[in-house]
């Protein structure tokens, strides 16, 4: 029951994750939080969810990453940029966790789960900011469509240290923030948005991932039973990212974004 129970949620997760930029760790915390008590009768601590969640995550990113990187759409130079303040954050949010209690998490992370499907759904309806960045790039896809984005230095590292230190903090990769900001603030294309995403992802979660590890929140027999079907999932993914329309997904991780975020909400607010 274990390894299926670890299968099916590095798969799901992953593969999720992959197509929209997101990491995957939206899904892992709360599965091994409150799933994970019933299907392998184990409690997992809010703090160990989240270390090996992002312990987890390396492997989605990297497969994901390696996958976009063949299909060139990663910005490696924005990317960069965004990981010199978004890893630090990312320690940083780590840090923080052993300080959070587990009824203040369920409440705020409730709240940060319908934060997310709210921006997700905003990025379908809200235009991109029409503004002159002082970096412009251009991108072409494979069917000779060309786009033009731009971001300039300061605000991409305080996006960048933000998204971090809520990464960090929450296991959850970061890809829900970085998205958005990416389409509707510097104007990505989508698929160049989610591509870059799960690269700074791959990097920052090894920067937190350490420091959880540092800490003892890392259970490493999780991290074996998720990685192999969240490798799977992280190729999956990117792969059906570069050939299907992922509206309809995104609506399905809206819907569970929601309902879960309430759940959340509900029990944090009665514990409380």
């Amino acid at each position: 029951m274990s390894i299926l129970f670890y299968t099916a949620v590095g798969l799901i997760a992953a593969t999720f994750g992959s197509l929209v930029g997101l990491g995957g760790g939206i899904i892992i915390v709360p599965a091994l939080v409150y799933l994970g008590p019933v299907f392998v009768g184990q409690t997992t601590s809010v703090s160990t969810a989240v270390g090996t969640s992002l312990a987890v995550l390396i492997f989605t990113a990297l497969s994901s990453t390696l996958t976009f990187v063949k299909q060139k759409r990663v910005d490696f130079k924005s990317g960069w940029l965004l990981f010199i303040t978004c890893g630090p954050g990312a320690m940083l949010g780590s840090y923080t966790t052993q300080f959070v209690n587990a009824k203040s998490f369920q409440l705020s992370f409730g709240l940060f789960m319908l934060l997310m499907a709210i921006l997700l759904v905003l990025r379908d309806y809200l235009k991109p900011l029409n503004v002159k960045w002082h970096i412009q790039r251009t991108y072409t896809d494979s069917s000779g469509n060309t786009y033009h984005y731009g971001y300039s230095i300061l605000p991409a590292l305080i996006i960048g240290l933000l998204v971090g230190f809520i990464s960090g903090l929450f296991g959850i990769g970061g890809g829900s923030l970085f998205v958005p900001a990416m389409v509707l603030l510097f104007r990505y294309p989508p698929h160049v948005a989610t591509a870059t995403s799960m690269f700074v992802i791959l990097l920052s979660s090894l920067m937190g991932s350490f420091t959880h590890f540092s800490l003892g929140e890392v259970n490493l027999w999780m991290v074996l039973g998720l990685a192999p079907s969240a490798i799977v999932g992280g190729w999956l993914g990117a792969k059906i990212a570069s050939r299907l329309s992922s509206k309809k997904l995104l609506w399905v991780l809206r819907i569970t974004f929601v309902i879960v975020s309430f759940k959340m909400i509900w029990e944090g607010l009665v514990l409380t």
